[in-house]
């Protein structure tokens, strides 16, 4: 399936080509991530969230051998258990929301001009 657009407005192919250098396309994408910016951009929206601060806030304070109450790792495996289950749902929305978009943008499309 391919999404066409044919608008038959009367414009020459100069003219459209002219104003179509404004516009970057009427492609749909609704997906948070790429492949590139999902590691950092995922730790940054997780860290703005106060719960996680906190957990990492003990983590840091636990590798201060003055301070330090439990093992190291175990007090990362709270904070990592939950970052990683929630990257992973993350993960799969996001894939699902590219599926459906990917699906969506190749889909035939009629355009009807007066």
């Amino acid at each position: 399936k391919w999404r066409i657009v044919f608008p038959n407005n009367g414009r020459r192919w100069e003219d459209w080509k002219q104003a179509s250098v404004c516009y970057s396309g009427n492609r749909i994408q609704t997906t948070k991530y790429t492949w590139f910016t999902f590691l950092p951009q995922y730790l940054f929206e997780q860290f703005h969230r106060l719960g996680n601060l906190y957990f990492f806030f003990l983590v840091v304070l636990n590798w201060f051998p003055l301070v330090k109450v439990f093992h190291r790792e175990i007090t990362m495996l709270p904070l990592i258990v939950v970052l990683l289950a929630s990257m992973i749902k993350d993960a799969i929305e996001d894939y699902r929301k590219y599926r459906f978009d990917k699906m969506i943008n190749l889909s035939k499309t009629r355009v009807y001009d007066k």
